[in-house]
């Protein structure tokens, strides 16, 4: 089976297709600037062979055009025909209380997700101009919505609910949600293989870090809290989103900035974080960097970072009753030596410590940095969201009863 797998963005859209005969990826790209002057796919075989395509990419139907023209390209192509794609696994970022598995989509769910556009005003609806697009240019193939909220879904309802009138959330859906749900799922499982032992007899957290952060407390596989929230601007401090605030502190800055809630909004996810904090990047190689120059904005934003870290890993060990292994994936998990070894330090006593010379060398790539006496692992494990999309993909549109997949065993 051949799967394609996309992941639409306001103006980008990522794809991969993948041979599921044995999980090699056949091509991967990115169309960026969809609607936007300079628009332009960069397209990737399995062969190492690469390509740059300029255009007039209009909409996400359009990109898609491109990206199937591509793939059956005689010169830069991976198969002979469209018809040869099986099927098309979407990245849907919030699926609310009902999605707790990944879905065949139909006519009613794409109105449930609809529905949802009011979850996730940012990104549902991007993810479902991608699902427009291939029910109209592949007609007969089966698309299927995997969730980033799935994994978290059976969190206990002392996790997931806010200390306000229980009545909004039954009204509204109120709700702590999680997402980076399928990346979670991916390195606890990856976890297991490498610590040779079954994910029900593991206590584990896993640490994404990216632009958005999150990290997530997993026990016998199954998530059991989650610092993203509601939105995915709770928790840690991440490239431009604040994290945690004090919820009066909004509206104390209404008040004094007379902000309107767009404004707000707009503060929070966009010009917070790492950005608005260092006032440098919300890249952390840049942060690193001006740190190193003697910045000290930049300095504080690093620590404030790390520090936030640190605490969930303190409070989700409690959670767990204690830890077999730590995870860090995402762009700045695993590539970022220095936020490792900020982000545990002095939590010998949890029994987590690294080794410092193979804590350096793990870039990019799968790694044990434990301290050889640490109790607790430390692992470095790539993420591959992709793939748990084109699994999942597979496995539904067979209409076999899952067994692993975005929800858990």
């Amino acid at each position: 089976m051949k799967v394609l797998v996309l992941n639409s963005g306001s103006s980008s859209l990522k794809y991969q297709l993948f041979n599921m005969d044995d999980r090699s990826v056949l091509a991967k790209g990115l169309v960026e600037r969809i609607g936007m002057k300079g628009a332009v796919l960069k397209h990737e075989r399995h062969d190492g062979h690469t390509v740059k395509m300029a255009g007039e990419i209009f909409d996400h139907q359009n990109a898609i055009e491109y990206i199937l023209a591509i793939l059956v390209s005689e010169n830069h192509g991976v198969i002979q025909d469209r018809n040869e794609i099986d099927a098309v696994g979407h990245r849907v970022v919030h699926g609310g209380e009902k999605y707790k598995d990944s879905a065949l989509v139909t006519d009613d769910v794409i109105a449930q997700l609809e529905e949802y556009i009011d979850l996730a005003p940012l990104h549902n609806p991007n993810n479902l101009k991608g699902i427009y697009a291939c029910k109209q240019l592949l007609e007969d193939v089966p698309n299927v919505a995997v969730f980033d909220t799935a994994f978290h879904a059976q969190m206990p309802d002392y996790a997931y609910l806010y200390g306000l009138p229980y009545v909004l959330y039954k009204r509204y859906a109120i709700r702590r949600y999680g997402f980076h749900g399928t990346s979670h799922y991916y390195v606890s499982r990856r976890a297991r293989d490498l610590l040779g032992k079954k994910i029900t007899d593991l206590k584990l957290i896993t640490c994404h870090l990216g632009n958005g952060c999150s990290i997530t407390a997993i026990d016998g596989g199954k998530s059991v809290d989650t610092s993203m929230g509601f939105t995915p601007v709770e928790g840690l401090l991440m490239g431009t989103r604040s994290g945690d605030v004090d919820p009066a502190l909004v509206l104390h800055l209404i008040s004094k900035e007379e902000l309107t809630l767009s404004d707000m909004n707009t503060l929070l996810n966009k010009h917070s974080g790492l950005q608005g904090v260092s006032g440098v990047s919300s890249d952390m190689r840049e942060i690193m960097e001006a740190v190193e120059d003697g910045n000290d904005r930049a300095r504080v934003a690093l620590d404030i970072f790390t520090y936030r870290l640190k605490k969930y890993i303190g409070a989700y060990t409690a959670v767990l009753g204690g830890l077999d292994a730590l995870i860090f994936t995402g762009g700045i998990g695993e590539n970022a030596p220095q936020v490792r070894e900020k982000s545990v330090e002095g939590l010998g006593y949890l029994g987590v410590q690294i080794d410092a010379g193979k804590n350096r060398e793990a870039l990019g790539a799968e790694a044990d940095v434990s301290a050889e006496d640490a109790r607790v692992r430390t692992l470095v494990i790539p993420t591959n969201e992709e793939l748990v999309i084109a699994t999942d993909t597979e496995k539904i549109v067979q209409q076999e009863v899952p067994g692993e997949n975005v929800a858990g065993e």
